[in-house]
């Protein structure tokens, strides 16, 4: 398994717009292969932001590498970038990791 992790350092006060923008926006994430989950995360607040990370979970790194290349990523991202007002404090920072231990509840 593969997991590709953004973060995102938001703007206080800029939460609920942030999170309504990934909440209504269509992914076309099931249209790929070897997708297998996502996660958006709220995470801790500093003085000036609050953190959030997008967490997706691929059968592989290619599988990843693909959707990056793919059409349904240009379309997921069409609208990224064109807010009139700037909620983001910098650049998203992407993290990948390839996966070297998994332990699951037993049912």
């Amino acid at each position: 398994m593969f997991i590709a992790m953004n973060r995102f350092r938001i703007v206080k006060g800029e939460e609920a717009e942030f999170e309504r923008i990934w909440i209504e926006r269509d992914t076309f994430l099931n249209e790929v292969p070897g997708f297998v989950e996502f996660n958006l995360l709220r995470g801790p607040e500093a003085d000036d932001h609050t953190l959030y990370a997008s967490h997706s979970l691929w059968e592989t790194q290619k599988d990843f590498e693909n959707w990056t290349k793919s059409e349904a990523f240009r379309k997921a991202h069409a609208q990224a970038g064109k807010r009139s007002k700037n909620i983001y404090l910098g650049p998203p920072k992407f993290e990948g990791f390839n996966t070297v231990q998994v332990i699951k509840k037993d049912r």
